[in-house]
């Protein structure tokens, strides 16, 4: 790299780690001052993210935080392989442009995005009994009595004017103290991570979404993938790379094609019970993941809101753990173990990124409701969690037992399906040629209802495919269910000999 005079003043911003401004935001607005007074010229290369980190003495993650905020605003451009180039002056109109408080002419303005290329998935017939659709815990198993009780305490308490008023952005501080600290003691997070309280995984995946991704922004993602996902991230304007999900979990082979040849800014995996195959990524695929994710420099986002869920074999360790760089961002939720309807979610990752998606956040919500985050953290600190937890996992083990043994006994001949030991989903492949959407319009005529592949699909794939969603629903619903749809099933293939030779099998897509 040449070095230009302006380096040393980047090389001497000026910086303070005591102010209320997080140290990415000072480091745009210094380098954007550098950019709009001439020191910095249109074409010049910055130097890179790991040499100016060492020459501030900052995390890397602070300085890529600072790049990837003069990049929204359209005043530098990153390159694979070459490095963040500047693009220009900014416009005259555009001062304070890293602030947030930018106003764009019509030659800068992004581009209009269609809403998603991914179907909204429907809302279910009137006439439905049993619902394969929806990939949540049973209302039936919520300890109400527990929870009533801990709420009076809680809007009782001395503290409760406090907690009814406006919060940080962050979320409620004892909250994420007891969330950060038990992080820590169990090895996730590290000594340079944050935490950030979301309104559920989805404002997480969202607030990514709006810090990291712009028009054609490629992401790598699992296919089949959760739903929520592909839209908030086709919003976005990303461009939605599959990798094929296989025996356990995301194919590898197939992910390192990727990342060498398409270049994602950003890889999101769900490595334990994936929604929806219900596959688990093993622990040598998790090790290469955050390797690969490494090597080539990718935003690897971690959405782990199942791995609790596990009713057998042994657990392991997430992707944040094993990332010795601390580089992860970690995603978690208690809706799936406990109350779906509080929506209380957290992110995990160094603090120069919490910051970022803290400020979005703040701008989205101002801040999200203490009330609930108070109450949960008291249903937790009164063992009550845990008691609620461990009847979850026995409910669960048993409903998963119930769904495999359903899909053994009632699935037509050629049909398969993965055999996840954990999580509320499983994943069911027809044989050829019916289609999930032609077996769902007979399904929801007998009052069971599930979604289709193509939901799952970034490019509308998986005609075949269906999530079967089992942690709602009782043992005997799930062999109801199930027993209905190997009934239609059969009843829309008909007697075809080519077929006969096939029997169900469990097999992971």
């Amino acid at each position: 790299m040449v070095c230009f005079g302006w380096v040393s003043d980047l090389f001497h911003l000026p910086l303070d780690p005591n102010s209320s401004v997080p140290l990415y935001r000072q480091m745009a607005e210094g380098i954007e001052r550098l950019i709009r007074e001439g020191t910095i010229q249109s074409g010049d290369r910055l130097p890179p993210t790991r040499q100016l980190a060492s020459q501030l003495g900052l995390n890397r993650t602070t300085v890529a935080a600072a790049y990837s905020t003069l990049e929204k605003a359209g005043l530098i451009r990153g390159h694979i392989g070459r490095g963040s180039f500047v693009a220009g002056q900014p416009a005259p109109s555009s001062r304070n442009t890293t602030s947030g408080n930018a106003s764009r002419d019509e030659s800068t303005r992004p581009p209009e995005y269609p809403v998603s290329r991914n179907p909204m998935p429907p809302q279910p017939a009137a006439n439905i009994e049993i619902s394969f659709a929806s990939s949540r815990p049973s209302s039936d198993t919520f300890p109400l009595q527990a929870f009533r009780r801990v709420a009076k305490e809680a809007i009782e308490s001395p503290d409760a004017a406090e907690i009814l008023q406006l919060g940080s952005a962050h979320g409620f501080q004892p909250l994420r103290r007891f969330l950060l600290e038990s992080a820590r003691d169990s090895g996730i997070a590290g000594p340079a991570d944050d935490l950030l309280i979301t309104n559920g995984c989805q404002q997480a995946l969202d607030l990514l979404a709006r810090i990291f991704i712009g028009h054609k922004t490629p992401v790598a993602v699992e296919d089949p993938v959760y739903h929520g996902l592909i839209r908030v991230f086709e919003r976005a304007g990303a461009e939605l790379i599959p990798v094929p999900v296989d025996a356990d979990g995301m194919n590898i082979a197939a992910l390192e094609t990727v990342l060498e040849r398409q270049h994602p800014k950003m890889l999101v995996i769900t490595p334990s019970f994936q929604n929806p195959t219900g596959a688990t990524l093993s622990l040598a695929k998790r090790r290469r993941v955050v390797e690969l994710a490494r090597r080539h420099g990718v935003l690897l986002v971690e959405n782990d809101i199942y791995s609790e869920l596990r009713y057998h074999g042994e657990a392991l360790p997430a992707l944040k753990a094993l990332d010795e760089g601390g580089g992860t961002i970690l995603l978690r939720s208690y809706s799936k173990i406990l109350f779906p309807g509080l929506r209380v979610g957290w992110v995990i990752g160094p603090r120069a990124i919490i910051a970022q998606l803290a400020e979005a956040k703040q701008i989205s919500d101002l801040h999200s409701d203490q009330l609930s985050q108070a109450v949960l953290l008291r249903f937790t600190e009164s063992g009550e969690l845990q008691k609620h937890f461990e009847k979850t996992l026995a409910a669960g083990a048993e409903r998963l037992a119930a769904a495999l043994d359903a899909c053994r006994e009632f699935l037509p001949p050629g049909a398969t399906f993965t055999r996840p030991e954990g999580g509320m989903n499983l994943w069911v492949e027809l044989p050829a040629p019916l289609t999930a959407a032609r077996l769902l319009t007979e399904a929801q005529q007998h009052g069971v209802d599930f979604l289709p592949g193509i939901y799952f699909s970034p490019r509308g794939d998986h005609a075949r495919g269906l999530r079967i969603s089992f942690g709602g629903l009782a043992p005997d619903e799930i062999r109801r269910g199930l027993k209905i749809l190997g009934e239609c099933a059969a009843r829309e293939l008909g007697e075809n000999p080519t077929l006969a030779a096939y029997e169900a099998a469990a097999v992971l897509v």
